[in-house]
């Protein structure tokens, strides 16, 4: 028996030691507010079906001509059966291709795609144009809330964390990713 199929198989034996996709975040950053920023929002409602949420710049950057306080990009929060229906939507424009070395300590993977209309179902449209936006995937088991939660916080044991050889075989099995 490899040791894939015996973590498939305590997964089954111990439901809480199964990973799960806690959450996907979608960045689509502009670099600067306005009709950018408003063509971006409409991009990412249309590829989510969710309303984006703005983000502002932390400090301003005078050779960029950021100011702080001004918004610069629009974020989405995709969780449970949306996040998943999203990675197959957008896995196939990076060839469900993952490079290991994107997977963090955690289990976490984070990739990027450089133009939106890649996407299937997409239709490019000149009056908006083409954006590339980030995509972070957050990977974890049930119960890590204990660890964030705001009353009753406590730690929770090393063999319950998350190691980035279990999140890729995780991946892997779901998603049907390739990692190289």
């Amino acid at each position: 028996m490899s040791e894939e199929e015996a973590l498939v198989k305590m997964w089954e034996e111990h439901p809480m030691l199964k990973p799960r996709i806690e959450k996907v975040v979608v960045n689509l950053n502009v670099g600067k507010s306005g009709e950018p920023l408003e063509k971006a929002n409409i991009v990412l409602k249309e590829i989510t079906n969710q309303t984006p949420v703005k983000k502002k710049a932390k400090k301003t950057i005078r050779d960029f001509g950021i100011r702080e306080g001004e918004s610069i990009a629009v974020v989405v929060t995709l969780r449970k059966q949306k996040a998943i229906d999203f990675l197959k939507k957008v896995l196939p424009v990076v060839d469900n291709k993952i490079s290991k070395s994107s997977f963090d300590v955690r289990g976490n993977f984070a990739f990027g795609l450089k133009e939106h209309i890649e996407i299937k179902g997409v239709k490019y449209d000149p009056e908006i144009g083409i954006f590339g936006m980030d995509i972070c995937v957050s990977v974890n088991r049930p119960g890590q809330r204990v660890k964030i939660r705001r009353k009753k916080k406590k730690s929770i044991g090393p063999k319950h964390m998350l190691t980035p050889e279990e999140s890729i075989i995780f991946v892997r099995r779901t998603l049907g990713v390739e990692i190289v």
